[in-house]
């Protein structure tokens, strides 16, 4: 089992607090050694630089551990104000081994504070997902290795750090489709946070689960081939036909299949071949090579 280092979101202790004079050394000039340091001066006679603290604060906690925010009132904090040189408020500035590395001076709307955060984190060598990102490849290549209990417990312990990691909400979903649990898996999906549930990753799950139940009861591969090549214009076999090809794990025979039915009436059953080509290349996700293929041949045939 690996073992997960992130800062729980919810400890703010270690990563939010508030600067003095006699404190700022320890708090800002120490914590730096290990970690970039964020230091906001801010006002209570200036109110938008307390409208910005807690974007600030809510970006440093989605860091998990990897950046800390100290907040210094720069009226009760003049002496460190003049030696830093602060002219007006807001003013952010990033420390890192003691060093000032960049800083702003303004309101910042929240993206710009998270890209000044993430560039932070990135130029002193820092990991923003807190290990999470580790923990993912290396639960990722469980699955692929067929070590699937021991995903799953990964991904798990993941999702307990981070309930909305879309890669670990997908991997475990993967991971009860590899145990045959389909219904575990759809309460996976169905339980994903709102902000994360139409994710790439967990889309490719959902239509991967669509697919899966669609051609179970598509029938032989023999038989309905056999049907095909008796009767081509039997758009309904060859949707059958391609179903079948879907559950056996032939999705190249797959992708022919549903682009003949296109190429012969693109209408046909309110275009279900190029609906479920769509589906069987989200399932496949944009880094299988037959995803960038079909997806080219499939744009040939609707612009010639």
């Amino acid at each position: 089992m690996l073992e997960l280092n992130a800062t729980p979101a919810g400890n703010t202790a270690d990563l939010i607090k508030d600067t003095t004079e006699a404190t700022f050394m320890a708090d800002v000039v120490d914590a730096s050694q290990q970690v970039p340091v964020l230091v906001v001066f801010w006002s209570a006679m200036v109110p938008q630089s307390k409208q910005i603290i807690p974007m600030i604060e809510a970006e440093v906690t989605g860091a998990r551990g990897a950046v800390k925010l100290v907040k210094a009132n720069a009226d009760e904090n003049q002496a460190i104000a003049a030696q830093l040189r602060i002219q007006s408020v807001p003013t952010v500035y990033a420390f890192y081994q003691g060093q000032p590395l960049d800083g702003f001076q303004g309101a910042l709307p929240q993206s710009q504070i998270k890209a000044f955060i993430e560039k932070t984190v990135q130029a002193a060598g820092g990991d923003m997902s807190g290990g999470l990102d580790e923990a993912i490849e290396q639960a990722e290549q469980m699955l692929d290795a067929g070590e699937v209990a021991d995903a799953a417990q990964v991904f798990a312990a993941i999702l307990e750090e981070d309930p909305a990691q879309p890669r670990a909400i997908a991997g475990l979903a993967n991971a009860y489709m590899a145990l045959g649990e389909t219904a575990q898996a759809k309460a996976v999906l169905d339980a994903a946070p709102e902000q994360v549930a139409e994710a790439a990753e967990i889309s490719a799950v959902r239509a991967r689960i669509e697919l899966t139940e669609a051609s179970a009861g598509a029938g032989e591969l023999d038989t309905l081939q056999a049907a095909v090549e008796a009767a081509p214009d039997d758009h309904q076999a060859r949707f059958d036909l391609a179903l079948a090809q879907i559950g056996a794990g032939e999705n190249d025979a797959a992708i022919d299949s549903l682009l003949e039915i296109f190429r012969r009436d693109r209408d046909w059953n309110d275009d279900a071949a190029r609906q479920q080509l769509f589906k069987l290349f989200d399932a496949m996700g944009p880094k299988d090579p037959a995803t960038a293929k079909g997806r080219r041949r499939l744009s040939s045939m609707i612009f010639s």
